[in-house]
């Protein structure tokens, strides 16, 4: 009877977690092996029963400390996982996703159902589901959990666009006798004024709300859901072995974990690609995702190498900040795109400030001075060779950013004694079921996978196919996914079907065998809402479908709130709703999204019947 009693309470502090995002005491969940219990109807999941054990992980020893109370040690190790400086929101930050000192459950359980190596967007929805679905799990979170959208890409980026955004809203108002009737007073008078951009408040802005999104990635919310975390580095021994490599131990260490598993996820990401061909660019303070939310200072000048989406993005962004941006495009903006669309976005930043050169080669990245604190940025010239000029020419920074996409991170994890196969630099080799070509009880998800969409919603669906797959014995194939992917500049960019993003951070459109398609075209200049707002003149909704059918199979949307309208073709490519259905779907008046209805009158009005 008590035992029963620990089980319901436990499944009502769930619940609670799962409704309202509270976050009950932290405790992980251990089988009783002699004991029977529920588990899913139909699953391959033995009988077991639950018991709650406390972890001793937060103990105030855990716990980070706040500049300028932090010792040397954990300032050097927040550096090296790059979350600098170490403010209020940023010990908040690491507090709930990386603990300074971790005890790991110990033992760990004989054998698990399911073990994690990851705790990014797949390492943490491929656990924690497989636990709420009566599935013994772990998560190996060798960093930061939360992954790179938590820490350094999704969430703080969209926290710069959206000041980015009111600085370009707020200077519209600034001039005199704008078209909108408000004016700025000052003393009483009004007068065309400056906007002026508080760079280190935006940055604590970030910071602030990356910590408040933190605890649904933290290990205390994955405890409540009843997945094991231990941290360290995954690696793997044998088939269906897991060696813990704890932090500061080396492998074969007789205090780390070994972990006996009957399927395991491998869910370790990527990590920015960086040239090895350019002389001087290792050894230049350069600037990545990983690193760019750390900065205090606005550069005064930003070289953005690359031209897809985190190359735009925050190109937009910092030169809405009132940086001097020059992006260096190797080949047309957005590769393989939609040509109209990125001819679209490239005028409109480029009305905004940021600086574009085509066909560049860089020659050579010099330092010219090292950043000396926090508040000095370092100095470099990058020499280079571009269409635009007909000899070399150098250009000087404070700010070099690296966008030139990703790399799976697939080494030192001991894929060879695994048998699971890998490209060293696509990642892991799957079937359609997201199952390793060579070891079937390893499966593997998000941006360490080859050949599928390196994005966030990916890796999180890609993360429920494998759950079901690896231990209810689904069928659930990754072919049938329908993904949307955006590029959060403003206008954004949405493309799906036939349009997705490479590895090399493109937004590509791969028409097979010349397939011959039909395009509906909606521009948006004709939208009342998008007049209304003075917005979106050069935006466009464009459906492609099968040639002579109303069948969707891509779409590209340049709007503002191009993210949102997509939605709608995606769910009518999943639920094979024909563009006529799209059409006749009623929209609400005015919005932008009757862009979209739009294609789908077109469809239906070249099939009217007429009277003669």
């Amino acid at each position: 009877l008590i035992e029963m009693t620990m089980v319901i309470r436990l499944l009502y502090h769930s619940l609670l977690a799962n409704l309202f995002l509270l976050r009950p005491t932290t405790c992980f969940v251990s089988p009783v092996t002699s004991c029977t219990a529920a588990t899913t109807s139909g699953s391959s999941l033995p009988s077991q029963r639950w018991q709650i054990t406390n972890m001793s992980s937060s103990s105030s020893s855990s716990q980070w400390n706040e500049s300028p109370t932090s010792t040397s040690e954990e300032q050097t190790l927040a550096k090296s996982l790059s979350i600098w400086p170490l403010d209020t929101y940023n010990v908040n930050l690491l507090n709930e996703v990386r603990h300074k000192q971790y005890t790991n459950p110990n033992p760990p359980l004989p054998i698990y159902d399911l073990v994690v190596i990851g705790a990014g967007a797949g390492g943490l929805v491929s656990s924690r589901q497989a636990a709420r679905r009566g599935a013994k799990s772990c998560m190996i979170s060798a960093e930061l959990a939360g992954g790179d959208c938590l820490n350094a890409g999704c969430v703080p980026s969209k926290a710069l666009l959206r000041c980015a955004k009111l600085v370009r809203e707020a200077k519209k108002i600034v001039v005199q006798n704008n078209e909108y009737g408000i004016s700025v007073t000052n003393s009483g008078k009004t007068s065309d004024m400056n906007v002026s951009v508080d760079f280190p408040k935006i940055m604590e802005r970030m910071r602030k709300l990356r910590a408040h999104i933190a605890p649904v990635d933290g290990h205390a919310r994955g405890d409540s859901l009843g997945t094991q975390t231990f941290q360290g580095r995954g690696v793997f021994t044998s088939p269906s072995t897991i060696e813990v490599v704890e932090h500061g131990q080396q492998l074969g260490a007789e205090s780390n974990p070994i972990l006996h598993f009957r399927k395991a996820v491998i869910a370790t990401g990527g990590r920015p690609f960086v040239p090895d061909n350019i002389p001087g660019l290792k050894e230049a303070p350069y600037t990545t995702n990983l690193s760019l939310f750390n900065l205090q200072q606005l550069p005064k000048r930003m070289v953005v190498l690359g031209a897809g989406v985190v190359a735009l993005e925050m190109a937009q962004a910092f030169a809405s900040f009132g940086s001097e941006v020059t992006v260096l495009q190797r080949s047309r903006l957005l590769s393989r795109g939609d040509e109209e669309a990125a001819e679209a976005i490239k005028q409109t930043l480029e009305k905004e400030g940021v600086k574009f050169l085509s066909g560049v080669s860089v020659n050579e990245v010099t330092t010219i001075k090292e950043a000396s604190n926090d508040d000095v940025l370092p100095l470099m010239s990058v020499s280079l060779s571009c269409a635009e000029h007909t000899e070399s020419i150098s250009l000087d920074c404070e700010c070099l950013l690296l966008a030139l996409g990703r790399t799976a991170n697939v080494d030192s994890l001991g894929l060879e004694s695994a048998g699971v196969d890998f490209h060293p630099s696509k990642g892991i080799l799957v079937n359609d079921f997201s199952q390793s070509v060579s070891n079937p009880d390893v499966y593997a998800v998000g941006d360490c996978v080859s050949d599928v969409f390196r994005l966030t919603h990916m890796s999180g669906e890609m993360a429920k196919v494998v759950v079901q797959n690896a231990l209810f014995k689904g069928q659930w194939r990754l072919s049938s996914l329908v993904v949307p992917a955006v590029m959060y500049t403003d206008p954004e960019y949405a493309t799906i079907g036939k349009i997705y993003v490479d590895e090399n951070d493109n937004v590509v459109s791969p028409i097979e065998n010349n397939e011959e398609v039909d395009v509906y075209k909606a521009e948006l200049q004709h939208n009342d809402r998008a007049i209304l707002d003075s917005s979106d003149k050069t935006s466009f909704v464009k459906i492609l479908c099968k040639k002579g059918t109303g069948t969707i199979v891509g779409c590209t949307i340049v709007s503002s709130r191009a993210g949102e309208m997509i939605n709608e073709v995606s769910l009518a490519m999943k639920h094979d709703i024909s563009l006529e259905g799209v059409g006749r779907n009623i929209h609400s008046y005015p919005t932008l999204g009757e862009a979209v209805m739009g294609c789908g009158i077109q469809f239906i009005n070249s099939r009217w019947e007429t009277m003669h």
